[in-house]
C-alpha cells in the first residue's frame, strides 16, 4: 500500500512539474512575441503572431484604466485593431522579463518597459517607464484572459 501511496505522489509531483514546465514555457513565448510588436520595426506578422496566443474571445483588462474583463466574441479582432493603430509608433523600446511564475491553468509575468514614440493620433511625442505584471488564465492551451496591471 505505501509503495502505492508513494508511486501515485510520485506521478501527482511529475505530471504537475511536466504542467509548470509548459507554462512557464509559455509564458516566456507569450512575451517575446508580445515584446517583438512593441519595437520600432514591429510588423503585422509580428502582430499575427502575438494573436496567435489568443482565444478568439479573449479578454483583455488593463487596470487601472480598464475595469471590464468581459470575454466578447470579437476579443482577438479588438485586440489587433487597438494594436494595429499603434503598430510601428515607438523610436525606441526595450522590455526586460522579470518572472514566471506558473499556476493552475494560470501564468503571471512580470516585466519593465522603456519606450519612446510619438502617438499616432496626437503627434506628442510620449516616453514611457514602468514595471507590469501581467495575469494569464490559460483555457484549451490558449490566452482567454489577460490582466495586466502597471505601476
Amino acid at each position: 500500500m505505501k509503495r502505492w501511496t508513494l508511486s501515485l505522489v510520485t506521478l501527482f509531483w511529475s505530471l504537475n512539474a511536466i504542467a509548470e514546465t509548459g507554462l512557464s514555457e509559455l509564458g516566456n513565448r507569450y512575451f517575446s512575441a508580445w515584446a517583438a510588436t512593441q519595437s520600432p520595426d514591429a510588423t503585422e506578422k509580428d502582430l499575427e503572431h502575438y494573436l496567435s496566443f489568443l482565444k478568439a474571445d479573449v479578454a483583455h483588462q488593463h487596470l487601472p484604466y480598464d475595469s471590464d474583463d468581459s470575454r466578447l466574441p470579437d476579443g482577438k479582432e479588438s485586440i489587433r485593431k487597438g494594436m494595429l493603430f499603434y503598430l510601428g509608433s515607438h523610436s525606441e523600446y526595450e522590455a526586460t522579463l522579470k518572472q514566471v511564475i506558473p499556476a493552475y491553468n494560470a501564468i503571471a509575468i512580470t516585466y519593465t518597459t522603456s519606450s519612446k514614440g510619438v502617438h499616432p493620433q496626437t503627434n506628442e511625442l510620449i516616453e514611457l517607464h514602468y514595471s507590469t505584471m501581467e495575469v494569464l488564465e490559460i483555457e484549451d492551451g490558449k490566452i482567454a484572459v489577460i490582466r495586466k496591471y502597471e505601476e
